[in-house]
C-alpha cells in the first residue's frame, strides 16, 4: 500500500494507463487476426478494407503510445507484404 498521497495517485494512475494499455493491445491483436483471415479468404474488397482498417489503428495506437511508432511501421509493412505475396500467388484449384 503506499504510504504518502502522491504515491497513492500514482498508483491510481498506473492503474488506469496499464487497463487502457492492455484494452489498446488486445483491440490490435484483434484486427490483426481478423486481415490474417481475410488475406487468406477470396473477398478482395473485404481485405482491402481490414488492411486500411488495421494500418490507421496501428498508426492510432503509435500515436497515443501505445505501441512505438516503429513497431507500428514494422507490423504495417509486414502486413503489406503478406498482402501482396498473397495476391501475387495464383488461387489453388478447386478440390475434387
Amino acid at each position: 500500500m503506499p504510504h504518502t498521497p502522491s504515491a497513492a495517485k500514482r498508483l491510481r494512475k498506473t492503474e488506469k494507463r496499464r487497463r487502457q494499455n492492455r484494452v489498446a493491445t488486445k483491440k490490435i491483436k484483434v484486427q490483426r487476426r481478423e486481415v490474417g483471415e481475410a488475406i487468406i479468404g477470396t473477398d478482395a474488397a473485404k481485405t482491402t478494407t481490414e488492411v486500411k482498417t488495421t494500418q490507421a489503428m496501428l498508426d492510432r495506437a503509435a500515436t497515443k503510445g501505445y505501441i512505438h511508432k516503429n513497431k507500428a511501421a514494422r507490423l504495417k509493412s509486414r502486413l503489406v507484404k503478406r498482402l501482396r505475396a498473397a495476391a501475387s500467388k495464383p488461387a489453388a484449384p478447386a478440390a475434387k
